[in-house]
């Protein structure tokens, strides 16, 4: 029985050796292609698969999944300006055209390539640079379009195409800086300069205001004095005292007071000591107060002058009334 066992151990090693030969497993989303003396036999996918030991052969394996392929495109735009654009090409073998994607595309990732740079330089000089930016999405579809079509026949699916990137010379981006930047600083002038004029004008009309407000109040208070100094002369009137002697009695005390009101606020008055000097400085207010009430009271029609008199007013006396009161 041992000697059966032994014999019988080197078949059985031959056997299990063309076993392992004969099996072979695929992975999920794998494609594995047979050949058979080097001619297609069929393709197999995920699982358990068996094959002829020595007569059939694992030919390629493909993928299934999703793969991007970048491509980096250098073009000129409308206006001659050069730029880069990267396209990102998202595809996968079809599961259905396996035997094409092996047996009609020799490099797949190169024709790609070749696909999309010939549809994007075929665009690109259509578009302005502004425009290149704003239509990333419809250049991604223009291309995603016309490369489904050239590379679904050779057993790849295309699922989607992103313009991922776009890069101009860099000189070019240099001057866009500086074109933004230009135009960033001439708004900020613009609003700076309106906001100095809304400054000034509101400063013109706070001080307008103001000087109204300063007249309105100037203005009345020369209303309540002359209110002040009619009844002043009404009441120097009714007890015997005529106009001039009233003015220029009204005269005197006023200049007293802004000469005390001078004196209150330290500043220096220069008054004179003699009596001789005295009575002049007052003849001399009384004769311009004269001067001034009769130039005011001039009457047009026939050139005459006459000087107002209160009720009750007497005969104007003699200037050296208050002189020699002094």
């Amino acid at each position: 029985m041992e000697n059966i066992f032994y014999f019988a151990l080197p078949s059985i090693a031959i056997i299990f050796f063309v076993f392992l030969l004969s099996t072979f497993t695929v992975k999920q989303h794998t494609a594995v292609i047979i050949e058979r003396f080097g001619k297609f036999q069929n393709v197999r996918h995920a699982g358990l698969q068996f094959k002829i030991p020595f007569i059939d052969k694992v030919a390629e394996k493909f993928s299934l999944k999703i793969q991007q392929l970048d491509v980096h495109i250098e073009t000129k735009t409308k206006e001659n300006i050069f730029v880069t654009l990267t396209i990102s090409v998202q595809f996968k073998v079809s599961k259905d055209n396996v035997y094409d994607a092996y047996y009609n595309m020799e490099n797949p990732y190169e024709q790609i390539s070749a696909y999309v740079t010939n549809i994007v330089r075929a665009e690109i000089p259509k578009l302005n640079l502004d425009e290149v930016f704003e239509n990333k999405d419809e250049i991604a579809v223009i291309v995603n379009d016309s490369l489904s079509e050239k590379i679904n026949a050779f057993g790849y699916d295309v699922i989607n195409t992103l313009t991922t990137d776009v890069d101009p010379d860099i000189h070019v981006k240099n001057a866009m800086n500086r074109i933004n930047a230009a135009d960033l600083e001439k708004s900020a002038a613009e609003y700076e300069a309106e906001t100095l004029q809304i400054n000034i004008l509101a400063k013109a009309r706070a001080e307008s205001e103001s000087r109204r407000l300063e007249s309105q109040w100037v203005a009345n208070q020369r209303l309540e004095v002359a209110k002040s100094l009619t009844e002043s002369l009404n009441l120097l009137g009714k007890s015997g005292i005529n106009s001039t002697e009233a003015s220029a009695l009204l005269m005197i005390t006023q200049h007293y007071d802004t000469l005390q009101s001078m004196s209150n606020n330290g500043a220096p008055v220069s008054m004179p000591t003699s009596p001789q000097e005295s009575k002049e400085m007052i003849n001399k207010m009384m004769a311009e107060s004269f001067t001034k009430s009769e130039k005011t009271n001039e009457v047009t029609q026939d050139d005459s002058r006459k000087i107002i008199k209160f009720p009750n007013q007497k005969e104007e006396k003699d200037l050296g009334f208050y002189s020699n009161q002094l």
